[in-house]
């Protein structure tokens, strides 16, 4: 009986450690549900959130606007340096925006509304890269090579997640019950 509560203990909470890990994250830009809209005071405010943060393949960022104001423009660098709305690669307008960063490197999104990005409503993302054909647990992740030219993008830096601390509460509280399982056998 003991030998079966150490070693599924050990081999559950092991399984749910790694899986609770690699969960893909959903980040509100800025931080804050009013944060996409003309910076009031901080120029690059959004870029300077994105610095704090990382992301990872799979991960979401999520917006929330008033979509009859405003929209997000998912643009390539150019179009991002240029403030240019005319050739968007995807563009939102629902007022609730999820969009999956499925691959690494840089994502650069522009506000779609009439001058909003000249004043300063753009946001570039860099998404780590992989390692090793395994995911980054949070450990000092290489980041992806940055985009070259004028503008580099924001640096990657570490952060903390609730969601991780979520997630590995519950695989806690599942490897509790499963060892539970094997005492009343």
């Amino acid at each position: 009986m003991a030998g079966c509560s150490i070693v599924s203990s050990a081999s559950i909470f092991t399984l749910f450690l790694l899986f609770g890990f690699s969960s893909a994250k959903e980040h509100l830009v800025g931080g804050k549900i009013d944060a996409w809209k003309i910076p009031s005071s901080e120029a690059n405010s959004l870029n300077k959130w994105a610095e704090r943060s990382r992301f990872q393949v799979g991960d979401h960022l999520v917006w929330k606007y008033d979509g009859r104001k405003d929209s997000v423009l998912e643009v390539d660098k150019e179009d991002y340096g240029n403030c240019s709305t005319s050739n968007p690669m995807k563009e939102y307008n629902d007022g609730i925006t999820k969009v999956e960063l499925d691959r690494p490197g840089a994502f650069y999104f522009i506000s779609g509304a009439k001058g909003h990005c000249k004043k300063g409503q753009k946001l570039v993302v860099v998404v780590m890269s992989p390692r090793g054909g395994r995911w980054s647990a949070g450990f000092s992740p290489a980041p992806s090579p940055a985009p070259s030219g004028e503008f580099e993008g924001p640096a990657v830096a570490p952060s903390s997640d609730a969601t991780v601390l979520k997630s590995g509460l519950v695989m806690a509280l599942g490897v509790v019950a499963m060892s539970m399982g094997c005492f009343l056998m």
